[in-house]
């Protein structure tokens, strides 16, 4: 069996290609002080797998066709000490934008036939495979799958079941004993039009299209369905990691705020600028998590307005990360900002109440500049140890001979405690 995720397109920042994933979930920024305009980024382009998916409308379909298009927001820039981005809570999002699809292997060797192993645990795991149903919880630790088992969903797990599908139910010959294997265009098709409805029905519509759980699909080997006449689909849920592989997750999704959050003391890894998965705080990274928010101590009701988040963030969000570092002379010393996300009313009435605090540098152009080592100890950005500005304000270069000397600059403002 193989499995796939929803093309990752779920939080990330917003903008054009600032950050987003659903397991897949982007913004630009407006630059104040010494960053340079730019316009405001597109929503992230539909991904080739749906793209070409919908060219291909002329096959026959099982099931009626489901869509999850996410759309992405813009994250703004604001001045030091306390710049910072709009950017989606985990800002893994426009990395997967750019990936597309992400296949993730499953029963399958790179030669897409079944690996067998010794002992008949490839035959082991298709009997748990064929005996689990909505509720059950599966994880596994080989690429191949062959030791997936079922356990409790309080512990760590990969895939959540939403639904069961028996392609071999429906009539034609597309799905017939004499079919040819699916490619993947067609299993992500058939995971658009049959998992996406599954998940929303298996919450009651409560799923966060920008929240860390991603749709996925299991689905037979190239040997299991030629071979075995194998048809069944298993719809699930699942944390999706950049990397390609899901990442392990504990309790039920309903029972739980599906906010995209990490604990403090968290970094994410860096690929072309981007956060990607959690790492170790000593490699290269582009952000690390100072706090978590939760809004709903603030905002009990409805959904609140992106400006009354962005205020109740700002203050916050400088706080916490004044009292994680130490004072609120690291974030100036050290030139790094403070970033955060805000909760838009689909994951709102999700029931998703959480954001990150994150702190990081920004690139020149656009992303973020990677770091190695901790916010609260020695760090390296870009390479170099980071330069502490001026008492004075920003340095201010000599004017060249002839020109007229630059006005007063202001004073630093320190984070509120």
């Amino acid at each position: 069996m193989s499995s796939e995720t929803e093309p990752t397109s779920r939080r990330g920042p917003r903008g054009a290609q600032s950050l987003r994933s659903r397991a897949a979930r982007p913004g630009r920024g407006r630059r104040t002080d010494a960053a340079r305009p730019r316009p405001d980024g597109p929503a992230a382009p539909e991904s080739p797998s749906r793209s070409a998916a919908g060219q291909r409308r002329n096959r026959p379909r099982a099931g009626a066709p489901g869509s999850s298009r996410r759309t992405g927001g813009k994250p703004r820039r604001v001045p030091a000490p306390r710049l910072r981005w709009g950017l989606l809570a985990v800002a893994v999002g426009a990395v997967v934008a750019a990936l597309g699809t992400m296949l993730i292997s499953g029963f399958d060797n790179d030669s897409n036939l079944q690996a067998r192993s010794p002992g008949g645990s490839v035959a082991k795991a298709e009997k748990v495979f064929a005996s689990v149903g909505t509720g059950d919880c599966l994880t596994w630790t080989k690429p191949d799958h062959s030791d997936l088992v079922e356990l409790d969903c309080a512990d760590d797990h990969l895939f959540e079941v939403t639904d069961t599908i028996d392609l071999g139910v429906y009539p034609g010959s597309e799905f017939g004993p004499e079919a040819p294997w699916p490619d993947s265009l067609r299993l992500t098709e058939l995971r658009e039009e049959h998992c996406v409805p599954a998940a929303q029905r298996y919450l009651n519509g409560r799923l966060d299209p920008r929240g860390r759980y991603a749709v996925g699909l299991m689905y037979p080997s190239n040997d299991g369905w030629i071979n075995s006449g194998d048809r069944i689909l298993r719809c699930g849920l699942q944390v999706p990691g950049l990397s390609g592989n899901p990442i392990a997750t504990t309790g039920r999704v309903s029972d739980g705020d599906q906010s995209k959050v990490y604990e403090p003391g968290v970094c994410l890894g860096i690929s072309q600028n981007l956060p990607t998965d959690p790492i170790d705080c000593s490699q290269e990274h582009a952000v690390e998590i100072a706090a978590t928010v939760d809004l709903s101590q603030r905002f009990p009701g409805g959904p609140p307005a992106k400006e009354d988040q962005d205020r109740y963030l700002e203050e916050e969000c400088g706080r916490l990360t004044n009292d994680y570092l130490g004072g609120p002379h690291v974030l100036r010393d050290k030139t790094l900002t403070v970033f955060f996300d805000f909760i838009d009313v689909r994951s709102w009435l999700a029931g998703s109440r959480k954001l990150d605090c994150m702190i990081g540098k920004g690139a020149d152009q656009e992303g973020f500049a990677p770091i190695v080592g901790p916010a609260r100890g020695r760090l390296l950005i870009n390479g170099q140890e980071p330069v502490p500005p001026p008492n004075s304000g920003r340095s201010t270069p000599k004017p060249l001979p002839g020109a007229a000397p630059l006005p007063p600059q202001p004073e630093p403002r320190p984070a509120p405690r």
